[in-house]
């Protein structure tokens, strides 16, 4: 099976949009203030709902449990966590199962870019899930596990959920916490292919002997045929908490959609080849815990904008992440509390339609200027430019933000975008590579850098509006009706989420 086959399809119709109220004829339904579909996310979302007093459910098909390989994220990424009131110290501690520094930004002999502190935690999400789905069930939130929604029927007043178990269900407002491949999502994008795709293979595995630091983007390789296609693969390595010994590792690849894509089994096998060389180890050495694999789409249209009334996408699903990276986790923590606040206050006054909800998935120019470093790092199948262009265009960025400092280099680390701190590194680089400009244009190609640039000048312009023109609205805000608060404070959040803002080192 090729790649392009795994990530597009027909529309599944599990949405659909019904004229009048449901609640009515309804017999004394129970009506829930918001159920949240997809379990293993979603379920954060959920507590801190629960905590703010609303009346809140969880489907999950499955069993509502973290899965046993690590996340990987920073500190200030998890203590947003405790801020929102859903973890304590202590449980932090519980769930934390290794930390290592430092960690390796580096292209092979070329620079390296040594950091401390950057997805140098691991985190169980067995233990963690646990913890938050406890605290969520004493506060008298409601788990349907084994469960699947086959028809969302968006009423008035209402939205209808029919399950597989042939229950029915009525909530305010349904979250779509399903990720990437969401029939919700598959349905609203009309089997749209995606814009980019990053395949993802490695292992957690027993052995290693050098194990106390990590790699965050590490490159071996210049570009490689494999299969029909030409890719450009980077390694990820954590040391696991599940032993001294234990390490994953990844290899991935970012690419566009197309037959000639590379296929998982590939990628494995690639893998397989190039770990030996890549950590010094020999296979027969190691013991395998897992295979890792996954397929991450992307979209140009991201965040997701709500098709129906009363039905919000988060996470994975909204397309909230950054293009660059893989797994929502640390996203969802970082948006937590603003999209805490902002379903919060929808529900409060009732500002469900989905022109309202639209304002909790807002445009944000950070995100959308993300997309350049994609295109920028994808291997293409004819190309103009050196095999080792993406290398040392990485090589030559890193090394301008590492004298730039960490007020540059450590958003950047994080997949947050911020305008100073970009603007200050293309500049570095185009004065100490003035060389490397014309190939750039060759890689990305003149349109996406003109697309680029209006995205580059919003993320300015966001700015200035975060910086400037917020402390004035905060003072003229409550004195405003309260749809216009609504749209004022989700506006502020957009200016302050989509220029990269709300990151302070």
């Amino acid at each position: 099976m090729r790649t392009q086959k795994s990530v597009t399809g027909p529309k599944p119709e599990v949405a659909v949009r019904n004229t009048g109220r449901c609640l009515e004829i309804a017999s004394e339904p129970k009506v829930y203030d918001v159920i949240v579909c997809g379990g293993t996310l979603g379920i954060f979302v959920a507590a801190a709902l629960s905590l703010k007093g609303f009346d809140v459910a969880v489907i999950e098909k499955g069993k509502l449990q973290g899965r046993v390989q690590d996340w990987n994220i920073s500190r200030k990424e998890l203590d947003e966590l405790v801020k929102s009131g859903l973890l304590s110290y202590e449980d932090l501690q519980n769930v934390v199962s290794t930390e290592f520094n430092p960690n390796r930004c580096g292209f092979k002999g070329s620079l390296e870019v040594w950091v401390e502190d950057i997805l140098n935690l691991g985190v169980s999400p067995f233990k963690l899930v646990e913890v938050i789905k406890t605290k969520f069930l004493k506060m008298g939130g409601v788990i349907l596990e084994g469960s699947a929604v086959s028809k969302l029927k968006v009423f008035d007043d209402a939205v209808e959920l029919l399950l597989d178990n042939n229950k029915t269900l009525y909530s305010r407002l349904v979250i779509d916490a399903m990720g990437n491949f969401s029939p919700i999502v598959q349905q609203i994008r009309c089997g749209q292919k995606p814009d980019g795709i990053c395949l993802v293979v490695g292992t957690c595995a027993r052995g290693f002997q050098k194990n106390s630091t990590s790699d965050i983007l590490y490159s071996t390789h210049p570009s490689i045929p494999l299969g029909e296609s030409n890719i450009q693969f980077f390694w990820e390595a954590f040391p696991a908490g599940s032993g001294p010994k234990d390490r994953t590792t990844y290899l991935f690849s970012y690419m566009d959609v197309n037959p000639q894509c590379p296929s998982l089994e590939e990628m494995l096998e690639l893998y397989w080849d190039l770990l030996p060389e890549y950590q010094d180890v020999e296979l027969n050495d190691l013991e395998i815990l897992r295979v890792l694999f996954g397929i991450f789409p992307t979209y140009r249209s991201s965040p997701l904008q709500p098709s129906f009334d009363r039905v919000l996408q988060v996470g994975d699903a909204s397309g909230i992440q950054s293009p660059v990276s893989f797994g929502g986790f640390g996203s969802i923590t970082r948006h937590l509390e603003r999209l805490t606040n902002g379903i919060s206050e929808s529900l409060e006054e009732d500002f469900l339609d989905k022109g309202n909800l639209a304002l909790l998935n807002p445009y944000m120019p950070n995100l959308s200027a993300s997309w350049l470093f994609q295109k920028a790092m994808s291997a293409k199948g004819s190309s103009t430019v050196a095999d080792d262009f993406i290398n040392t265009l990485l090589a030559t960025n890193f090394g301008c933000m590492q004298k730039l400092g960490d007020p540059v280099i450590r958003p950047f680390l994080q997949d947050v975008i911020q305008f100073g701190p970009l603007a200050k590194t293309l500049g570095y680089v185009m004065i100490s590579r003035p060389d490397i400009l014309p190939a750039i244009f060759r890689q990305v190609g003149l349109q996406s850098i003109l697309e680029w640039t209006i995205h580059f000048t919003l993320l300015g312009i966001y700015t200035i509006l975060s910086t400037t023109a917020v402390p004035l609205l905060l003072f003229w805000i409550p004195k405003m009706p309260k749809k216009a608060q609504f749209i004022w404070r989700r506006r502020i959040e957009a200016w302050k989420f989509g220029s990269g803002l709300d990151y302070q080192l």
